[in-house]
């Protein structure tokens, strides 16, 4: 059950989101009725669910340092696999709308801003085995856990940079030559946020694909997504509530999105 702020916040994104008759653009018409509204199968989809399912029975139980705002659990420094696994990993449905965008816009690099377990991540990286993927974790316990998680599924292009992603961050971006893909899921506080999205601008380009976890995760996680679609090097932006979605097609108008999902 959604908390009653968020639920709030929630019935209110619902009264302004769009279905595909209201979308006007054709780039964001064909993402939302050909990658976001598609409900194919995919082989990826079971053999993540099923690592999610056993994260989710797991007892065992983790030394946590968290470098984020913390999780709506609460912080311990002890906690058990599956506790993890259930508040702090995206949703089913979250995790294979990331998996079809990239297999959609087949990104070459990817950055995954908050590990975890690596449901996510392994979501992301199913979709697209000849790219090169980094994820970022704090937590030196969860990031051996995540690592592996991505060893049982098999996927070894992976690159889990362990550390402060205040640190990590930038000395990964000085390490590749452009950004394709970044999945933002590290701190739900504005500073951070906005931080880490203008580090990564450093290294994007014209087709890049930027995706906001939590939009409404708190006050300044809202208005952090605001400040971002204001942007002036973000041409298009899209608001599905829970994640929200960011372009930079200068040949297009600014426009933004609010989409039912």
């Amino acid at each position: 059950m959604l908390p009653f702020r968020l639920a709030a916040e929630y019935l209110l994104y619902r009264l302004r989101a769009f279905k595909l008759h209201g979308v006007h653009s054709p780039f964001v018409f064909d993402l939302y009725h050909n990658v976001i509204l598609h409900d194919g199968h995919f082989v990826a989809n079971e053999r993540v669910e099923t690592l999610r399912q056993q994260l989710l029975e797991s007892d065992q139980k983790l030394q946590v340092t968290d470098f984020g705002a913390g999780s709506r659990a609460g912080l311990k420094k002890e906690r058990k696999i599956k506790d993890i696994a259930r508040t702090s990993a995206k949703p089913a449905k979250y995790g294979q709308l990331l998996y079809r965008l990239v297999n959609h816009f087949q990104p070459k690099t990817i950055f995954d801003l908050g590990t975890s377990l690596g449901i996510t991540t392994s979501y992301l990286a199913e979709a697209r085995k000849q790219a090169s993927l980094y994820t970022f974790e704090g937590c030196p316990a969860i990031a051996a856990a995540a690592q592996q998680n991505l060893n049982l599924l098999g996927l070894a292009h992976v690159q889990l940079v362990l550390g402060n992603l205040d640190e990590t961050l930038q000395q990964q971006l000085q390490q590749i030559d452009s950004l394709d893909f970044a999945f933002f899921d590290g701190n739900h506080r504005y500073e951070p946020t906005m931080r880490y999205f203008e580090a990564c601008l450093q290294k994007h380009h014209e087709h890049s694909v930027f995706v906001i976890d939590d939009l409404y995760w708190s006050g300044e996680m809202k208005q952090a997504w605001q400040d971002i679609k204001k942007h002036p090097q973000v041409h298009q932006s899209v608001d599905l509530f829970f994640i929200g979605l960011v372009f930079f097609r200068n040949t297009q108008p600014k426009e933004h999105f609010t989409l039912s999902f």
